[in-house]
């Protein structure tokens, strides 16, 4: 979690899995979905963990459609770098979005998303999204 900038980055926290503003972002409103623990592989996760993951999922996506109004969404497990149990997850869009004056495309659509088509936000920028799902999501979860 700490590669993906936690504590700094949190946008919700559950007892087994956080989400996180992704740091260098894919679309608009990539996050981390990442399990807390030590787990480096899916089924090491306690079932409580697989249970509480649809919960989640529904409250993420319910936020991210809400908030930014993405028409797909895409959860890549790679765990390649950071070996710990977590998810990439990008919401799609056909057409480009804009935040704080920024234009995100997606590179990759329809296809598969192209992850070095990634952009880095300041910190002022980043702190902006992360306030802006976060409290989407506090109003609508």
């Amino acid at each position: 979690m700490l590669r993906f900038g936690y504590p700094d980055s949190l946008i919700r926290e559950y007892e087994h899995w956080v989400v996180l503003l992704r740091p260098a972002q894919v679309t608009l409103g990539s996050l981390i979905l990442a399990a807390k623990g030590d787990a480096t592989a899916f089924g090491q996760l306690p079932p409580g963990a697989h249970a509480e993951l649809a919960t989640v999922t529904k409250d993420l996506e319910a936020t991210l459609l809400t908030g930014l109004g993405y028409e797909k969404i895409n959860y890549l497990m790679l765990m390649m770098v950071d070996p710990h149990v977590h998810f990439h997850v990008l919401p799609r869009y056909s057409g480009s979005k804009s935040f704080n004056g920024l234009d995100f495309s997606d590179a990759g659509w329809p296809g598969q998303p192209d992850l070095k088509s990634a952009i880095e936000l300041t910190p002022e920028d980043n702190e902006q999204l992360r306030n802006r799902i976060s409290q989407t999501w506090l109003i609508e979860n």
